[in-house]
């Protein structure tokens, strides 16, 4: 897959501290008017909540170190509080579960923007929403991306790493006491564009006379995630 991920569906969740619970943001039209505006509402959605769990942002499912930082960060929202806002990849979620569940022992690389420049719309992995129109200019709210915009979502190759893992059926919570420890059933690797191209491409057919190779030097925000399945079988419990 190539610059796949960065046009795939987003959800947007809120919260109006560092320790509230998450919200999912809705847009409704603004009555009597053509404007629209956000609306915070508890979270339903399936495909967001499994997010919510993958990335580790619910606070009833954190380790004892993550209950400590969220302690710490209760004390410090109380005077100092402040919102947060995250994108969470929902569409990739969903196309990881469908290629999971048709080709389960599929091999897959994948290769995206790792981050874009000049975003100034706010939220962990916020898109970059732009428009041409002679020259291209930058939007500084996703409302603004109307008809003719294009949308750019940076991939955060560890969550994608996780989706991975999730969608081919591994846990880190330990279902059953007695049973086996959990184990992967892939494995990962992600790698800078230029790495991936030293290993894999041909580099030194590209270089030019003056030094400067395309393949290595160009495409620095970029990175490959390469997936593969391991040998592993589904771990059954121990019989006492």
């Amino acid at each position: 897959m190539l610059e796949v991920l960065d046009n795939l569906p987003h959800d947007l969740v809120y919260s109006p501290d560092q320790v509230s619970p998450w919200m999912e943001v809705w847009i409704e039209k603004v009555k009597g008017s053509s404007q629209a505006s956000e609306v915070y509402k508890p979270l339903q959605d399936p495909l967001i909540s499994r997010c919510v769990d993958i990335i580790g942002m619910n606070e009833d499912k954190a380790s004892v170190s993550e209950k400590l930082t969220f302690a710490a960060k209760g004390v410090l929202s109380k005077v100092f509080p402040k919102p947060r806002r995250a994108w969470l990849p929902t569409g990739c979620l969903k196309l990881m579960d469908t290629l999971h569940q048709a080709l389960p022992s599929m091999s897959l690389i994948a290769s995206d923007f790792s981050y874009l420049p000049d975003v100034s719309i706010p939220g962990d992995r916020a898109p970059l929403v732009s428009s041409k129109d002679g020259k291209t200019s930058d939007h500084r709210n996703y409302f603004d991306a109307q008809g003719d915009a294009d949308i750019f979502f940076p991939t955060d190759f560890r969550l994608l790493e996780q989706i991975d893992h999730n969608c081919a059926g591994f846990s880190k919570e330990q279902k059953n006491p007695g049973a086996f420890k959990p184990v992967k059933k892939r494995r990962t690797i992600i790698l800078d564009t230029a790495a991936f191209m030293e290993e894999f491409g041909m580099p030194l057919k590209t270089r030019t006379k003056d030094g400067y190779n395309p393949l290595l030097d160009d495409f620095k925000n970029t990175k490959f995630y390469l997936s593969v399945p391991t040998h592993n079988v589904p771990t059954h419990s121990r019989r006492n």
